[in-house]
């Protein structure tokens, strides 16, 4: 299916996208490359907690904590979202099996 097919299915509900929510947030974590932004997020913030500023030190850390697993949890919506938008990034998942295209039942094919 072309990335032009797969946007008119798409938006006239004659297909579904199936996409696997624990593949496509290993997916956008390899993406982004959520552990080699993270960890030296992490460690900025234990030393400023660690120098006395306390209250923003906490704030880092409780970001860089949550940050990923909120990526990771809307990991879907954005492959679907980029998918629609970009024809290489459509080409990318499709053919890697991310996004798994289903017929809406009682639609002609």
């Amino acid at each position: 299916m072309t990335h032009h097919e797969f946007v008119e299915a798409y938006r006239t509900g004659s297909i579904r996208v199936h996409i696997d929510h624990a593949t496509a947030a290993r997916y956008m974590s390899a993406r982004l490359l959520l552990p080699l932004v993270i960890l030296p997020v992490l460690g900025i913030g234990v030393a400023l907690a660690l120098v006395g500023w306390i209250w923003t030190g906490l704030a880092l850390i409780g970001a860089a904590t949550i940050a990923p697993m909120l990526i990771k949890r809307t990991a879907p919506h954005f492959i679907i979202t980029q998918a629609l938008q970009d024809r290489q990034f459509y080409d990318e998942v499709a053919s890697t099996g991310l996004i798994e295209i289903v017929p809406t039942p009682g639609t002609i094919h």
